[in-house]
């Protein structure tokens, strides 16, 4: 058997070691850096940010570039990933002023309204060791809360499958118009989801008068509470410089924001002849953009890894299931939140590489009693290297207990924001629910205390829904209330999964032996990360 061959039975024969998704050996949040902070315990990042880096984006065949380790060593990447999530950037490395220092019109620089962070992990890192909740920033007069970043790389795919379709019904109307020379009105329907209608007219222009909770350019932005950034890449490279002063000129975005098309190497095309694609704050890496002295603060690699990381971010668990809070959802069901809220989704083509499914498990689980279990979502393709390529199926993907329509909605005046130039934001996305047993306060201000209260506080389009839970008797309201407690967050470092399911006869159990959702097993390429 040759080294190839060796090594691609190895991959095939440990299948779950592509699931690097979280938990290597640390489970702070944030981490430090052992170059700079060098300790007895050895806690901290291994490798310099310089080491990160690598070969910088490269391409398929240079090793250690961004671009190679993400096709033939994706655990890598995602691993490597997870600690540029993690890692407390330096004043050296670029880190900081805030936008402008914080100074100017913040009615048309909402990012002045940004904190100073020194990692993405400040705002978003609870529970402890994910890529969760925590932050708050004052973009808005009322401030907004960092959301979770649980599933977020299945969000991103369906929105742009959303939009993708809509368009072609908006494409199959004018077609139909223009051939008949008469104005052709079609329903707008994605996902089993009602976007109002589209009519076609003749001259190949479009009325999107009757189109409902998505711009008339039919595009779905998933990211932010009004629903105003279509990609993770986008999404990074906004945060690095609004939140932490940290600036790239990624080409990526750079190409797609000049009306150029570009394809991420986590896989999604970003298609500038068709959407406004947000602009990286420099459009050269030699340049200072925030001028505090430092030039090539973020490589676009880092960029790469971070976005390949959060594509492959596993999905909320599901806690503890019991016939009440079955009768809960039915109850969301009869009262219409689910009109809403839908609870299941799928996914056509998935671009992730591994999937972990977290559920209540008293028998398995340790810490909170949850248990995971990993798989694989790749294919292994020889194309002659010294490593093969590992690169997603593409097949379609259940997507269960999602509880989310990617609309905007105008859920009345409790749920208005002001924004800084004087005008009112009416219409939010709906908020995904997975994860929702575990983020309190509740709204996009964090003005709710409960789910009760959240519940309580909608009106508008959802008035008819909330009135109905508010008629309903204190046993039935606990029964909702008890179903969404179990759409629950969890720390991976504490989580026994099939890869590491934990030993209760290890020594200092539980703080040892307590099991995790862990790579265990060897990358495809040799070196400490």
């Amino acid at each position: 058997m040759d080294f190839r061959t060796h090594r691609q039975t190895f991959i095939l024969s440990t299948l779950f070691s592509i699931i690097s998704l979280i938990w290597v050996g640390n489970s702070q949040a944030q981490l430090t850096d052992q170059t700079q902070t060098p300790n007895i315990a050895g806690r901290g990042i291994a490798l310099s940010l310089d080491q990160q880096v690598g070969a910088g984006q490269g391409d398929e065949i240079t090793p250690d570039s961004s671009l190679y380790i993400i096709k033939r060593d994706p655990a890598r990447a995602v691993r490597r990933g997870r600690q540029l999530f993690q890692r407390k950037f330096t004043k050296a490395q670029g880190q900081g002023p805030r936008v402008l220092d914080g100074i100017g019109d913040i009615g048309s620089i909402g990012a002045l309204g940004a904190g100073l962070a020194d990692s993405c992990a400040l705002c978003h890192g609870l529970p402890r060791g994910s890529a969760g909740f925590g932050g708050d920033v004052v973009t808005r007069p009322d401030g907004r809360n960092a959301p979770h970043l649980f599933g977020l790389g299945l969000q991103e795919q369906l929105a742009d499958e959303i939009t993708w379709d809509l368009r072609s019904i908006q494409g199959e109307a004018i077609t139909k118009a223009q051939s008949s020379g008469s104005p052709v009105q079609k329903r707008l329907v994605s996902k089993g989801i009602d976007y109002g209608f589209i009519i076609g007219l003749p001259d190949g222009s479009v009325d999107t008068s009757q189109v409902q909770g998505v711009d008339p350019d039919l595009r779905v932005r998933p990211f932010f509470a009004q629903g105003g950034t279509i990609s993770i890449r986008e999404f990074v490279v906004g945060a690095l410089k609004a939140e932490m002063g940290l600036e790239t000129a990624d080409p990526c975005l750079q190409t797609a924001s000049t009306g150029g098309i570009c394809t991420t190497p986590a896989g999604l095309v970003l298609d500038g002849t068709w959407d406004n694609i947000e602009a990286p704050p420099i459009s050269a890496g030699n340049i200072d953009g925030d001028s505090d002295g430092v030039i090539e603060e973020i490589d676009p690699a880092v960029v790469d890894f971070l976005e390949f990381y959060l594509l492959n971010y596993f999905k909320p668990g599901f806690g503890e299931k019991t016939r009440g809070t079955q009768a809960g959802l039915k109850t969301m069901r009869k009262i219409g939140c689910l009109e809403c809220h839908k609870a299941n989704l799928t996914v056509e083509s998935d671009r992730r590489i591994a999937d972990v499914e977290t559920k209540f498990n008293p028998k398995k689980g340790i810490f909170n009693r949850m248990f995971a279990k990993a798989k694989t979502l790749f294919e292994t393709v020889d194309d002659g290297q010294a490593l093969p390529k590992l690169l997603p199926k593409n097949d379609p993907f259940f997507v269960k207990r999602i509880f989310a329509d990617f609309k905007r909605h105008d859920l009345g005046p409790n749920f208005h924001e002001i924004n800084y130039d004087g005008t009112v934001q009416k219409e939010m996305m709906t908020e995904p629910l997975w994860g929702v047993g575990s983020t309190g306060p509740y709204g996009h201000d964090g003005r709710s205390t409960s789910l009760k209260e959240v519940i309580l506080r909608h009106g508008g389009e959802a008035q008819k829904s909330r009135n109905k839970f508010a008629r309903l008797g204190r046993g039935r309201q606990d029964a909702v209330i008890n179903f969404l407690e179990t759409l629950v967050l969890f720390p991976p470092d504490s989580t026994a999964s099939n890869l590491n399911p934990g030993d209760p006869n290890a020594s200092n159990f539980p703080q040892e032996g307590h099991g995790s959702i862990n790579l265990g097993a060897l990358f495809q390429t040799e070196g400490p990360e």
